[in-house]
């Protein structure tokens, strides 16, 4: 996370993210302290997990005029959590997360994703990207991002341990999978944990394997899907983030089908990257509630 003058320019909001047990309360307690203390409240959305009975809730606040300076907000707003017994986080607007991408031989998430990031649609910082192949070298230059290769023919163990380095040096805070093809062990997925954004071909677990397309295909299907999901331990079991689908036709061909599913998956883990970006997810054991 880093923090810019640009962005200290900019105007000044809190996003707090709540969840606790469900009870009476919750959403006076958090107004009163924001109303008693000069706060102007930009977005405010909640959400009842009635199976569950826990309270989820996301705020964002102008500090414009706010009367607790930003370095007590987080100790004065303690009291109320303890009351609910709140699992909560405060993000600032100046703090400017970090994001690497990691990456195969694929470019179409790739290119989707910097183009946004060139544009400034996104408020990130993608001061690296990580492969085991060097196709992609030319494209992270031309943004000037720096790019790193780590081949497969190294072990699992040694290729985390350059990737471990490189990521904690440029202090990075989110990594997203622009398919990129191989498998994070467990250590290392849980020092990102919920910090790590993938995205599947299909709606999950159809049409597995290095052709989905052509299974897809095989099977005459009518609609393709795609799947963005945080990356747990299990394979592509972690909580899913979005996902939609494109539809197919008996006129399409296998061409057709990769196009449209391209497509597709650009797309769904982009939503997926600003919704993150955003501080619109929370994490609840296996699932996800996304704030529009």
């Amino acid at each position: 996370m880093s923090i810019t003058n640009s962005n200290m320019n900019k105007s000044r909001t809190v996003i707090l993210t709540i969840y606790c047990p469900d009870q009476r309360g919750i959403v006076a307690a958090v107004t009163r302290f924001l109303f008693e203390n000069n706060g102007n409240i930009l977005y405010l959305d909640q959400h009842v997990d009635y199976n569950e009975k826990v309270f989820f809730m996301r705020t964002e606040w102008d500090l414009e005029g706010f009367k607790i300076p930003p370095e007590n907000i987080s100790t004065d707003f303690q009291h109320i959590a303890s009351k609910f017994n709140m699992t909560w986080k405060m993000f600032f607007s100046w703090e400017v997360p970090k994001m690497a991408i990691f990456v195969s031989k694929l470019s179409h998430c790739l290119d989707d994703i910097l183009a946004r990031y060139n544009s400034g649609e996104w408020n990130v910082e993608i001061p690296l990207i990580i492969s085991n192949h060097n196709e992609l070298k030319n494209t992270a230059e031309k943004f000037n991002i720096s790019y790193h290769y780590i081949p497969d023919n190294e072990s699992l163990i040694t290729r985390e341990e350059k990737e471990l380095s490189i990521l904690e040096n440029a202090g990075i805070d989110l990594i997203v999978l622009a398919r990129y093809m191989q498998i994070l062990s467990g250590d290392f997925v849980r020092r990102f944990e919920n910090r790590i954004i993938n995205i599947h071909h299909s709606f999950l677990p159809a049409f597995p394997g290095s052709k989905p397309y052509h299974s897809a295909f095989e099977r005459g299907v009518k609609v393709l899907g795609a799947t963005s999901h945080y990356v747990t331990e299990e394979l592509d079991a972690g909580p899913i983030i979005t996902q939609d689908v494109t539809h197919i036709t008996h006129r399409d061909s296998v061409q057709d089908m990769i196009r449209k599913g391209r497509d597709l998956e650009k797309i769904v883990l982009s939503r997926a990257i600003y919704s993150h970006l955003t501080r619109k997810i929370m994490v609840y054991k296996n699932k996800t509630v996304v704030f529009s």
